[in-house]
């Protein structure tokens, strides 16, 4: 496992010394952020490292670990993947992901296993007061985030784990110097083949960590951004399921660019209008084309694309649908857990508000950049659409 130091060099030289002029300039805001990133990221860091060595001297068995079926969610962002993602984690004696916990907090076994120790004594001799209490933390202060709802202890998206080796497409959400990142969105023909086998390899070892410590099941991930690497993804889990998700683009680019300048906007600015929409632009079209592509040509019962409007208007028939073909065991209860998330999904909303005008776009722009996406799938093109103020539902 290798972090990527120059990387993680460049990116702080730009904060302090290069960022005039871009969307991470020193602001107050930024400076505040900053300093207390520097602070408390490389301490963390240095602590997460020294369990990852003693995950190779105390459970060194994990590197055998198997990993049997994974489920991939590709696609676009705002694509539904959360909103199907976090349904299957219900189905706890199938699925397993990585939570916001585990990811930043225990991403090794070592860690996981203290963690688990420390809550059987909480449960067994104090009455579970350290459960009640991380759970009113976690209310209190990820609980703020509307536009994507985030908790320690829900599946989260597990492209943050390359966050420890200072090398993925989410890092880029705290430092967007694009020019100074490696070709993310474009990952599988623009990175060389060794530092796609750094990533990948570091990416397993996280995912058998994790199913070494918490029993093995079928471990299931989405990730809008391994669209890009679905060939490497392949490569490395010759056993994986493959699943893309596909939205209208009248829905999912205005929403991907409000969530992109929001999650952006957390460590940079403030800065008005809307940033980054070449980069969103590129991404989005890649994200499209590049994976059905890839699928078109690959075809195989371990892969399906799904339409998002059939995933909301007939959610179990859909998920039966892939559990059958995909050889996952179908539980007798599967029912009730898509209705309560369903029930639960219909009734968050987001302050996610966002208009096409605002963005620079108009329903005709967005229909002619995506007319390939529109025509396979039969998106409604809403010709009689006026552009709007929406209010973005979680999906």
């Amino acid at each position: 496992m290798t972090l990527n130091f120059r990387l993680f060099w460049r990116t702080f030289y730009r904060s302090f010394f290069g960022s005039k002029n871009t969307p991470a300039r020193l602001t107050k805001k930024r400076l505040i952020f900053l300093l207390l990133f520097y602070i408390v990221w490389p301490l963390g860091q240095a602590m997460h490292w020294f369990f990852f060595w003693l995950d190779d001297i105390l459970f060194p068995a994990y590197k055998d670990q198997p990993i049997e079926k994974p489920l991939f969610i590709l696609g676009n962002f705002r694509s539904g993947s959360t909103f199907l993602h976090r349904l299957l984690s219900r189905d706890s004696e199938t699925f397993t992901s990585l939570t916001t916990w585990d990811i930043y907090l225990t991403p090794s076994v070592t860690q996981k296993k203290i963690t688990q120790f420390v809550a059987k004594l909480d449960n067994k001799y104090f009455g579970r007061v350290l459960h009640r209490a991380l759970f009113a933390f976690d209310r209190a202060t990820l609980g703020k985030f509307k536009i994507h709802p985030i908790s320690f202890f829900q599946p989260e998206e597990d492209e943050n784990i390359h966050m420890h080796i200072w090398d993925g497409y989410f890092v880029t959400f705290l430092f967007p110097f694009m020019d100074e990142f490696p070709d993310y969105i474009h990952f599988d023909q623009a990175l060389s083949p060794g530092h796609k086998r750094r990533i990948m390899t570091f990416y397993r070892s996280m995912l058998q960590r994790h199913l070494y410590a918490n029993g093995a099941k079928h471990f299931v991930a989405k990730n809008p951004a391994f669209s890009a690497k679905i060939e490497t993804l392949v490569e490395f889990f010759p056993d994986a399921r493959i699943l893309y998700l596909a939205r209208n683009p009248l829905d999912m680019l205005p929403s991907t660019v409000s969530w992109i300048n929001y999650a952006r906007g957390q460590f940079t600015g403030p800065h008005e209008g809307y940033q980054y929409i070449d980069e969103i632009l590129e991404l989005t079209q890649h994200w499209y084309r590049y994976p059905l592509r890839y699928l078109d040509a690959h075809p195989s019962p371990r892969h399906l694309i799904v339409n998002y409007d059939d995933l909301v208007q007939r959610p179990e028939a859909v998920i039966r649908g892939f559990y059958e073909q995909f050889n996952y065991p179908d539980k007798p209860g599967l029912p009730n857990i898509i209705d309560q998330a369903v029930k639960e999904t219909l009734t968050f909303s987001s302050d996610h508000n966002y208009s096409y005008e605002k963005m620079g776009f108009t329903r005709e722009s967005i229909v002619d950049i995506y007319k390939d996406i529109f025509e396979r799938f039969d998106f409604d093109t809403r010709e009689e659409m006026i552009p709007v103020k929406r209010l973005e539902v979680e999906r």
